[in-house]
């Protein structure tokens, strides 16, 4: 269902994201207190991302790394190239 126009609201992907952490936690068969111990997240910041998906961004790396799960990261923001031949188009109008 779309919400003016927009496939999925903020809340919606923070839904999503804090259920398929709390999925890959399971799976590495991690309690909640135990992924707050080896990744230095408190507990209380692991319990509320996994059931509002309220998480600060370093948290959330500090989480991954312990669940092997870096490489999900290299997709988010991620460049496109034609962007890097745009960027160089305009310093190099600088130069002129």
């Amino acid at each position: 269902m779309t919400k003016f126009g927009v496939e999925k609201t903020t809340l919606d992907i923070l839904k999503e994201l804090a259920q398929k952490h709390k999925v890959i936690r399971k799976q590495a068969g991690l309690s909640q207190s135990e992924l707050a111990e080896r990744s230095g997240v408190s507990l209380g910041s692991i319990k509320r991302f996994e059931n509002t998906g309220r998480i600060s961004l370093e948290s959330l790396v500090q989480s991954a790394q312990i669940l092997n799960r870096m490489g999900d990261f290299d997709l988010i923001l991620n460049i496109n190239k034609n962007m890097k031949d745009i960027d160089k188009l305009f310093s190099d109008r600088t130069r002129i």
